[in-house]
């Protein structure tokens, strides 16, 4: 990984430096900082914590927060909750799904979308609901997959032969 990327994590971690528990904190700023949690990341919070890069990586799996891979520039967040349920989010799920051509969990190849289910979102009056990003999505139906996810309807268009 560039250089660059590490002078930027030092910098991240550098305030913990010393103290006692440093290693959430840290793993929460570099994420903040590049959405993600990049390998020479757990390498300088373990350095710096003086803990082994096997007890970073552990504590970042074990919390379902932290990412290991990149995010895209849209994550989006399909609410799984029981009103949403009942309303139907597993047919919003499956519509999104085929319309970014990726599976919950996963992100499209050019890092645009991001895709995962979420146990609430907090909008039961809404529901089915989602969220891109910080904006929250309601009462949705599988025709307004086309309307979220614009450059995704275009990819299925077949050109005229």
């Amino acid at each position: 990984m560039a250089t660059d990327v590490r002078e930027q994590i030092k910098e991240i971690v550098a305030p913990f430096h010393g103290r006692d528990v440093i290693v959430i904190p840290a793993l929460q700023a570099v994420q903040e900082k590049f959405g993600y949690l990049p390998e020479v990341a757990m390498e300088e919070i373990g350095r710096v914590a003086g803990l082994s890069t096997n007890v970073i990586y552990g504590v970042a799996s074990f919390y379902a927060q932290f990412r290991t891979t990149p995010v895209g520039k849209k994550h989006v967040a399909v609410c799984q909750g029981t009103a949403c349920h009942v309303r139907g989010s597993a047919r919003i799920l499956e519509a999104i799904e085929r319309a970014l051509g990726i599976k919950a969990g996963e992100t499209t190849s050019d890092l645009e979308y991001s895709l995962e289910t979420v146990a609430c979102i907090g909008a039961c009056a809404l529901a089915p609901t989602l969220r891109i990003n910080e904006e929250t999505h309601g009462k949705l139906t599988t025709n307004d997959v086309d309307q979220l996810f614009p450059k995704a309807s275009k990819q299925e268009e077949k050109p005229e032969a």
